[in-house]
């Protein structure tokens, strides 16, 4: 990991804390200045760390003030998607900032039509991002078309209607359209064909119907377009589209009327879920030797013949499609570019993957979760040699084959060991046993480890240790007791360990390894019942300390200090009557209050 440098360690100090931020928020004129990038930046970490909301009373309220101030004249993007706290007094603020062009909003669900209103007008704003702000309707979209700069608009899951939707007709600068979750009708949608820049469009989840998709071809720029979850079965030939997601819909023809001599261009198609009539008809007007992306994934599809044409194919996802072997050889026949390959929870076996030895060279990712691959299947994925994620997840893999005619135990994780770039390995839900596990100790570039397998006890998790670059460690469901945990000593690079239904482990173990190395998340069922005493205990401790601190005898009343009621000269007069050596009357004392002997 590269060492932070001179401006991100400025950043960090400058962020650390409250008191941080009132040390340096006064130098005002001196933060007007800051480069856009570095302000950027700045104001980020103040809102992650909860330090730029005006919520704690006075001092906090006010410090979050002037960073407004000191930032309106060089922020530019500012994220706040998902911070609950922001409403109308933040929106206040920033409608000041005439400089900022990217703002995010999505989830503020304190962000309502009303608070929008400051930011009416702004000139320089290119993106705003309201989406699932559910406050927000028609009433505030007459507040954003008076922001002609706007570019990118985002209200998917708002509360705006179709009657709102016509109203962004007005901004003709939107190459960025997000209706998604909105009930946009086919009228509403005619009422947007003047917004000729369109090249990103949602409309998933609305009332579009066949008629209604017809004037898609209004936008000659469209590139992206997305209409899952809605009633359409067919689009016009769209030229300048590359990414179609039609997911959830029922597809007779994609393409309706002529296509180019080779079919549209398309390089990434998502049809997850969606159902067929024809395949080869549906598919009929796209270039499938130019997509470069496809998803299938729960679709109903009875013929996949249509993949021997796919030359090009990076992307391919087929998982819950009931595909079996013979699909696998297809894909064999063209795997030189393939990249990404999900396949969970199909009819594929050990056999099927035997045809991906030695064809897929590029391979990076590939899922074999939840399907009836067994030991021998580890044999032909060690001739994948790009391999960075493999999930075999709930399969039928045992941990072990017989090796000749001697019918001796071989561990068949020792396949994997020739996989020099595999990162993360998923082998929860197999069975397996502390012999099965050390090959794995050989994986010198694995980053992420899930095991669960209630036949695993502590040497496999002392094994595992001697991985030096693990970041994560799932280890569920194991016989792991209080010994061998605590014998386990991980590397400075571990971040996370996952020990659930370990049920031999105790409060005090888990309590201990958590004073033992405080940087590792551990998560156990009693990890909240340790956390919750520890929190009890170090409360006690303060208010232990607090009593000792205290003096004998003070009084808990509060004390005012007297001596702000005289004079410089007359305190030095009292200094001097109190010296020892002074004569002092105290014949004016009552008799009641002198001292006797």
């Amino acid at each position: 990991m590269a060492a932070p440098s001179l401006v991100e360690k400025c950043i960090e100090a400058a962020t650390a804390s409250a008191e941080a931020v009132e040390r340096w928020r006064r130098l005002r004129r001196t933060l007007e200045r800051l480069p856009s990038h570095l302000a950027d930046q700045l104001l980020a970490c103040l809102i992650t760390r909860k330090l730029a909301f005006p919520s704690l009373l006075d001092y906090v309220y006010f410090s979050a003030i002037s960073c407004c101030r000191v930032f309106q004249h060089s922020v530019e993007v500012i994220n706040l998607s998902g911070q609950n706290m922001v409403d109308g007094e933040w929106l206040a603020y920033l409608g000041a900032f005439r400089c900022l062009q990217s703002l995010k909003l999505a989830d503020c669900r304190g962000v309502s039509s009303s608070s929008i209103w400051p930011l009416a007008g702004m000139d320089a704003l290119k993106e705003l991002d309201l989406s699932r702000c559910q406050k927000f309707t028609d009433v505030g979209v007459k507040h954003i078309i008076t922001i002609e700069s706007l570019e990118k608009l985002y209200l998917c899951q708002t509360g705006v209607t179709a009657s709102g939707v016509m109203l962004l007709s007005s901004l003709s600068n939107l190459s960025v359209l997000d209706l998604g979750g909105i009930f946009v009708t086919d009228k509403a949608l005619s009422s947007l064909q003047v917004l000729k820049n369109l090249e990103h469009l949602e409309l998933w989840g609305s009332k579009i119907s066949d008629a209604g998709a017809t004037i898609l071809k209004a936008f000659p720029r469209l590139g992206y377009l997305s209409l899952l979850w809605t009633s359409v079965t067919t689009i016009p030939v769209l030229p300048s589209i590359k990414t179609l997601n039609m997911s959830n819909c029922t597809i007779n023809s994609i393409f309706n009327g002529p296509c180019p001599s080779h079919g549209v261009p398309l390089s990434k198609l998502i049809l997850s879920g969606s159902k067929f009539e024809n395949a080869e008809k549906a598919l009929s007007g796209i270039d499938l030797n130019f997509v470069t992306s496809l998803d299938l994934s729960g679709s109903l599809l009875n013929n996949f013949d249509f993949l021997e044409t796919m030359e090009n194919l990076e992307h391919l996802n087929l998982s819950f499609c009931g595909i079996g072997d013979t699909t696998l050889e297809t894909i064999a026949n063209n795997g030189n570019s393939l990249r990404y390959l999900d396949l969970k929870k199909t009819k594929v076996t050990s056999h099927g993957v035997s045809f991906l030895a030695g064809t897929v060279p590029k391979l990076e990712y590939l899922s074999l979760a939840n399907t009836m691959i067994d030991d021998s299947a580890l044999s032909y994925i060690s001739m994948m040699p790009s391999l960075q994620t493999l999930d075999l997840s709930y399969t039928s893999i045992k941990g072990y084959m017989y090796n000749g005619n001697y019918q001796v135990k071989v561990p068949s994780a020792c396949s994997l060991t020739s996989l020099n770039h595999l990162e993360s390995l998923n082998l929860e839900g197999i069975q397996l046993k502390d012999e099965a596990i050390k090959p794995l100790s050989k994986l010198r570039n694995l980053k992420y480890l899930n095991l669960r397998s209630e036949y695993l006890s502590d040497s496999s998790f002392l094994t595992l240790a001697s991985i030096s670059g693990l970041k994560y460690l799932g280890y569920q469901g194991a016989v792991l007791t209080d010994s061998g945990f605590l014998s386990y000593v991980p590397h400075e690079d571990l971040k996370k360990l996952d020990l659930r239904d370990c049920w031999l482990l105790t409060q005090e173990a888990i309590s201990l390894f958590c004073k033992r190395y405080p940087n590792i998340a551990l998560d156990h069922e009693l990890v909240f019942q340790v956390n919750s005493k520890t929190t009890h205990f170090q409360n006690q401790v303060k208010q232990r300390r607090a009593k000792k601190e205290e003096p004998r005898g003070a009084s808990k009343v509060p004390f005012a200090d007297e001596r702000i009621r005289y004079a410089i000269e007359e305190l030095m007069q009292l200094q001097i009557v109190g010296e020892p050596c002074s004569d002092i009357n105290l014949s004016h004392i009552p008799p009641e209050l002198k001292r006797t002997d």
